[in-house]
């Protein structure tokens, strides 16, 4: 009797052990892909590797990690010893209203020259906005430096925006303009004659919903290794000859141009004001294999890691792939440019908002300005707090895109999933799954999949809350086989959730009230104490929101001050305690 108790611990402690060992796992993992992960290669093996190591056991014996730790390494070492040549990359949003200014002073001036004439003859002076307008350009901010800041760069040191292997865009969409989502270009497309993007909303065309009418510009600078490389366009390239003189090329359809020793270290730049502009280089094929090293050892390296230290049944895998695919498939066609793109988000929109503060906050971070990564753009909260945070988390991790929040859409179906499984059985939770991710019957009360996407890729905070909300509801809940001594973590984790979803969207706030209060009562009745003080350890971080808004306004604002505006809050506090008073003397 005592061996088997022995070895009933000896399961338990593994067991309790295996979410650190799938994170540790996952770790490694992304240290071979290395950051940011930007591109749809890395994130695919991001995802599959993600599916293997959550669905399968690890290894708890010391052997097999040493392994896999020796093939991450040995695949960073490589990356190091082989990487592809960069090219120097520089971008930025061409606007211009008086002389002076970031463009003037930081761009060649024959460059600029051209730029501005382009600029000038297509935004007539006559017919501009007047800048006192509500939504006019003129009145809003203006480029601060010659190049934009991009995620990309934030782990390269780049001497502009961001260092690039390779060139290839027929749409800035895929170019991945982080610049456009600024909060300084939120006019209004309605009131001003330059106008941020169009949208093209017909079914057909959902791999390029999005034509960007933002006036931009892209350069370039060549190491030697590109010499004999070809770089073509259509649109209109400004070359540098020498004396920093440039010579304007304009292609109505793709033509290219042979790199040579001359314009090694010289300024290529691509402008769109004008025209419409696309660009590829074709590389020799030396530096084509020189390119595919990198990849390649990440792929080798991730597999390694998963053959060495994760052991999983094929069978397992296939309700989850085949639930991933769907929410891909439904975010595919409602905007393709969610997987791997950056899109114009809309003026005024909160997507452009939090994303904007987002950006702020990075580049403070970079600056090493703690205090003002931590303001977050306010000093006391109007918009939700806490996606502005995690979209910057996000750029950190996946550069210049939305793959971040892209990530946390999949989760949607299987948290359905658990929910239903927990109360019906398996093929009941099973069909009310697909039907949720499948087919869009529940949209008009807001259970579809099809709704969170389209949402989440306009950039709102509702998506990525409910799906925290959710997790911690399926935390709370608990397992009907839930070993007592994991109650403490689970109703940490339930209550840390529950905090986060309500610092996303604070309008959650009511319902996670009532479910942790509710989960307290109960605990302590049935002498829980362990999973009462859990619960409440959990949800504490959320007074961090009042704490952010007392040091940093001198105000005592619980969450947000949206919470005081008369049309927001149709519902405040005082309607929820009358209908409880009318509760409870039976007036139903």
């Amino acid at each position: 009797m005592t061996d088997a108790n022995s070895a009933d611990r000896q399961i338990a402690q593994q067991r309790a052990h295996q979410p650190w060992l799938k994170l540790a796992a996952l770790v490694l993992v992304v240290a071979a892909l290395g950051l940011p992960i930007n591109d749809l290669f890395r994130y695919a093996l991001l995802v599959v590797a993600a599916v293997v190591i959550v669905a399968g056991t690890i290894a708890v014996r010391v052997a097999p990690w040493l392994g896999a730790l020796a093939a991450v390494a040995l695949c960073v070492l490589g990356q190091i010893l082989f990487a592809a040549p960069r090219i120097e990359e520089g971008e930025n949003v061409f606007i211009i209203d008086a002389s002076g200014g970031a463009l003037e002073a930081g761009l060649p001036r024959e460059a600029f020259r051209r730029m501005l004439q382009e600029f000038d003859a297509k935004y007539l002076h006559e017919r501009r906005c007047a800048a006192s307008q509500d939504g006019c350009w003129r009145g809003q901010g203006f480029p601060t430096q010659t190049f934009a800041f991009s995620a990309d760069g934030i782990f390269q040191r780049p001497a502009y925006s961001r260092r690039v292997t390779g060139i290839d865009f027929s749409d800035p969409i895929w170019l991945r303009l982080g610049f456009i989502n600024e909060l300084s270009y939120n006019w209004n497309s309605q009131v001003s004659e330059l106008a941020r993007a169009h949208r093209d909303r017909r079914s057909a065309a959902f791999l390029h919903q999005w034509t960007l009418a933002m006036p931009w510009f892209v350069m370039y600078r060549f190491p030697a290794d590109f010499v004999g490389s070809a770089l073509c366009w259509r649109g209109e390239v400004l070359w540098e000859g020498g004396g920093e003189q440039f010579a304007a090329v304009t292609h109505g359809d793709m033509a290219c141009r042979t790199l040579t020793p001359q314009d090694i270290g010289r300024r290529i730049f691509g402008v769109a004001i004008a025209h419409d502009l696309a660009m590829r280089l074709d590389p020799t094929w030396p530096m084509r294999l020189r390119q595919l090293v990198e990849p390649a050892l990440a792929l080798a390296a991730s597999a390694a890691v998963l053959a060495l230290i994760v052991r999983v049944r094929a069978r397992r895998l296939v309700l989850p792939f085949a639930l991933i695919a769907a929410t891909l498939l439904v975010a595919l066609l409602n905007d393709a440019s969610f997987l791997g793109g950056v899109r114009p988000f809309d003026s005024g929109d909160d997507g452009l908002v939090y994303d904007g503060y987002a950006r702020v906050i990075l580049q403070r971070l970079l600056a090493g300005d703690i205090a003002g990564t931590l303001e977050g753009g306010e000093a006391v909260f109007y918009y939700t707090p806490a996606l502005r945070y995690l979209r910057a988390a996000e750029h950190v991790v996946f550069g210049e895109s939305y793959l971040g929040y892209l990530s946390l859409i999949p989760l949607l179906p299987f948290l359905v999933f658990a929910l239903f499984r927990r109360f019906l059985p398996m093929t009941w939770a099973l069909a009310l799954t697909l039907i949720f991710a499948a087919i869009p019957v529940g949209i008009g009360f807001g259970s579809s999949l099809v709704q969170y996407v389209k949402w989440a890729a306009r950039g709102f905070a509702d998506p990525a809350a409910y799906v925290l909300f959710l997790a911690g509801f399926v935390l709370l809940l608990g397992r009907l086989d839930q070993d007592p001594r994991e109650r403490f973590a689970r109703a940490f984790g339930a209550g840390l959730l529950f905090a986060l979803a309500l610092a996303v969207r604070p309008n959650i706030a009511p319902a996670a009230g009532v479910l942790l209060a509710g989960a307290g009562i109960a605990a302590l009745v049935q002498r829980e104490f362990a999973r009462a003080v859990g619960l409440a350890l959990g949800f504490a971080p959320v007074l961090a929101l009042a704490l952010h808004n007392w040091i940093y306004g001198g105000a005592f604002v619980l969450f947000t001050t949206t919470a005081t505006h008369p049309l927001l809050m149709v519902m405040p506090p005082s309607a929820y305690l009358a209908a409880l008073g009318e509760l409870a003397h039976g007036e139903v």
